[in-house]
């Protein structure tokens, strides 16, 4: 275990620890976007179908900014996205504290979701720029254990700050970004790589064309990939906006549901560096295909659940599908993308996931104050379904073969070199 441990952490360069240092200390202080459902149904008495639209707004917010924020990135830098993303958070989620007014909830929801979605395109690209092509899948393996590591500790803590106070749960929320932002602005330097359109580089070939938000959108097999994303998305969201809702009606406290969600970060914590070293050198498209499957069916099992230890089952299932699959489709991301057109494309997929943030809370609370909850968990098992069958059709004709040249790839774009790849 020493030597696995070893082997997963060794190699990768300072920057990225510091990053990954910050991603924890974010995540530590994590409480909105967990505890807001909860917030809205059980502290102020809203339904569930409010509780969705707030949710929504936040994910609409995460849309809006996921664009601008990756265009940013490519031009402004990464450093700088993410210290104006990180920094406006922390005064936005200081304000959600206080507001009163269901209007003014919604609207602070809205701005809390478009700053805290600004900095994801920029971690993400600085991510591929600092860490060498065949540690990427390790290193958002790494990355995604540090979120983990702080939600397990702060989903449960968090759960019991909020039977005593949940404006508690929002200001430490608010301190903890902008440590992060400290961290940034002190520790971390500009990754970003110099890209001179039309320019010739030192061996006299000529440099790839700029990438414009066309140049992605015209990206076939990345948008396809997107497209899955966002329906993976609408499954693993259900975790933070329906669950906590049904576990509330079914007569459970905030501190059960941060016992049952807590089991989520705690087996990450656990299982990551352990299935990273078990899907390293593995077939991608088995791998997302399998972690859809473990996603829909385990929210499928929620229709099942009647006590807190079951709950904490199913968590437990579709947490499986989560260590698979962030890693993988990261590292996809990244073989998709050109070098300077990382912040574009990293928007673009930040895009996906904000959207899922949008529907998912609107389907998912009107599915259960209008059919009930089963039917809602039941939609989540077709969802994966279709899903796993759209990540075959995606993989096909893309080798798995370190070295091998990916097929069907946009022209306009010169993508990385085929050290790249995933497997």
């Amino acid at each position: 275990m020493r030597r696995a441990v070893q082997e997963s952490v060794s190699g990768l360069p300072r920057a990225f620890w510091w990053l990954w240092t910050s991603t924890l200390v974010n995540r530590l202080g994590a409480f909105v976007a967990t505890f807001m459902a909860l917030y809205l149904t059980i502290e102020r008495g809203y339904s569930a179908s409010f509780a969705g639209l707030v949710a929504a707004l936040y994910g609409l917010g995460g849309a809006v900014a996921s664009i601008g924020a990756g265009v940013l990135t490519d031009r402004l830098g990464r450093r700088p996205t993410m210290l104006v993303a990180q920094s406006s958070t922390a005064v936005l989620v200081a304000v959600l504290a206080f507001v009163q007014h269901p209007v003014a909830i919604a609207g602070v929801a809205l701005l809390v979701g478009m700053a805290a979605s600004g900095s994801r395109p920029a971690v993400q690209a600085m991510m591929a720029d600092i860490v060498a092509p065949e540690d990427r899948v390790r290193a958002f393996s790494l990355n995604y254990w540090a979120i983990n590591l702080g939600f397990a500790f702060s989903s449960i803590g968090a759960g019991f700050i909020a039977e005593y106070s949940y404006r508690a749960g929002f200001l430490i929320e608010a301190v903890m970004t902008l440590a992060c932002a400290v961290l940034v602005f002190v520790k971390l330097p500009e990754s970003r790589p110099d890209h001179a359109p039309n320019a010739a580089d030192a061996a006299g070939k000529p440099a790839a064309p700029p990438v414009n938000l066309g140049t992605v959108l015209r990206d076939g097999r990345f948008m396809g990939l997107v497209s899955l994303s966002i329906l993976i998305g609408l499954i693993f969201q259900q975790g933070s906006v329906a669950l906590p809702v049904a576990m509330g009606t079914d007569g459970f406290s905030s501190g059960d549901f941060g016992l049952a969600i807590g089991v989520n970060g705690v087996l990450i914590v656990l299982l990551q560096i352990p299935v990273t070293r078990f899907i390293q050198h593995r077939s991608p498209g088995k791998l997302l295909i399998a972690s859809a499957l473990l996603a829909g069916y385990g929210f499928g099992l929620t229709a099942f659940a009647g006590s807190l230890w079951l709950y904490a089952l199913t968590v437990a299932v579709w947490t499986l599908a989560e260590v698979v699959n962030a890693p993988v489709q990261m590292g996809l991301v990244v073989r998709l993308s050109p070098t300077h057109g990382r912040g574009r494309y990293q928007g673009v997929y930040s895009l996906s996931w904000s959207v899922g943030s949008l529907a998912a809370p609107l389907i998912g609370g009107r599915v259960i104050d209008a059919y009930g909850a089963p039917w809602l968990w039941g939609g989540c098992a077709a969802v994966g379904t279709v899903t796993a069958v759209g990540y075959w059709l995606l993989m096909r004709g893309l080798p798995d073969e370190e070295g091998a040249a990916p097929e069907s790839l946009p022209g306009p774009a010169e993508h990385d070199a085929p050290a790249d790849r995933v497997s």
